[in-house]
């Protein structure tokens, strides 16, 4: 599909640069069967149907983002992917002041050599010593705020709390499963005394998921790889509730990416662990997943292109278009949407 056909103007004001406060106040917008309207999160558990269970992720945004020095040019460092026990790849700035081999200081006794280089401008950087990777970048690093978040502000000390979901515990994400923002403990008992459970899995956001689709055709983009994980019991339990006649709600698109990679044509969930380059557009057949709890996503974006194959691309632009007239605030920090497609209604 030409990749134009997912553009629409966002006014720069609807772009939140803080989160909702309290995080359960935001909005959500209902799109259930085509048909759209307006609540807010708290009215979730009235939204679903009990034996309906939520699905989260887990994973830990670490502090990613490093500004550090090779001789008397400034390197600026986002890491994405792990790719060993002292190795990540890296998304560079200045990069070309940066050769293989070189070693970079980001301050607060941390160091990396560059390993490899790709055409991309992106490295393999290996981080010196025997403290874990982690324990540098508490020291080194600052949280990874998303472009059109950090080209507004720097991140500061709220960004460590407010880039953080209530389920984060596996380290090794560099971005948020934002939609999980919005779940606060108590609206977390209030789906549960509704009879709607909830499970974890862990898929390990990478900085990919802010790069823009650069080809005209979706055919010809390359999806950025996560590395997720589903164990054996949590895809039994995920099965179950389908089994019962309940709803599988993927709460972000990194949880439903993950689940429809584990899912078999015959839509049962096994286990999984390994890197998901899954990219779903409009024409995809959904094998695990009946709804989708996202925020508002960038223009001709690949998440755009997900929300457009699970709803309708018409829908979704008419979904879109109502949230800015009513003044939804949008992306990372922004509200929510609660997407049921005709199959789950």
């Amino acid at each position: 599909m030409r990749v134009d056909l997912f553009d629409f103007e966002l006014p720069q004001d609807r772009i939140a640069l803080r989160p909702a406060r309290p995080r359960d106040s935001a909005r959500l917008l209902l799109v259930d069967s085509g048909a759209i309207s307006d609540h807010q999160m708290l009215e979730l558990p009235s939204l679903l149907r009990p034996g309906d269970a939520l699905v989260f992720n887990d994973t830990k945004v670490i502090p990613a983002q490093l500004e550090g020095r090779r001789g008397e040019a400034t390197i600026g460092a986002t890491l994405h992917k792990r790719a060993g026990p002292r190795e990540w790849q890296s998304f560079l700035r200045n990069a070309k002041r940066a050769r293989v081999g070189d070693a970079i200081d980001f301050g607060a006794n941390v160091f990396a050599t560059v390993v490899e280089k790709a055409e991309d401008g992106s490295a393999l950087l290996h981080f010196h010593g025997e403290e874990p990777v982690e324990l540098m970048l508490e020291r080194a690093g600052r949280m990874p705020l998303p472009p059109y978040i950090a080209s507004k502000r720097p991140a500061d000390a709220e960004d460590r709390d407010d880039y953080q979901t209530m389920f984060a515990s596996k380290e090794g994400a560099v971005a948020a499963p934002t939609a999980a923002l919005h779940f606060t403990l108590r609206l977390l008992e209030a789906l549960d005394e509704r009879g709607i459970g909830h499970e974890t899995l862990t898929l390990h956001v990478g900085a990919g998921t802010f790069l823009p689709v650069k080809a005209d055709d979706t055919s010809d983009h390359k999806m950025h790889a996560e590395w997720g994980r589903i164990d054996r019991a949590t895809a039994e339990r995920l099965n179950a509730v389908h089994s019962s006649g309940g709803r599988l709600i993927a709460v972000g698109t990194t949880s439903l990416r993950l689940l429809e990679s584990a899912a078999g044509d015959d839509g049962v969930i096994r286990p999984f662990e390994g890197d998901t380059e899954i990219f779903i557009t409009p024409g995809y057949r959904f094998k695990a997943i009946d709804g989708l709890i996202t925020n508002f996503h960038l223009p001709r974006s690949t998440l755009f292109m997900l929300v457009s194959a699970l709803v309708g691309l018409p829908v979704m632009k008419a979904a879109y278009a109502h949230a800015i007239e009513r003044g939804y605030r949008f992306y990372s920090y922004g509200d929510a949407s609660l997407l049921l497609p005709c199959s789950a209604a």
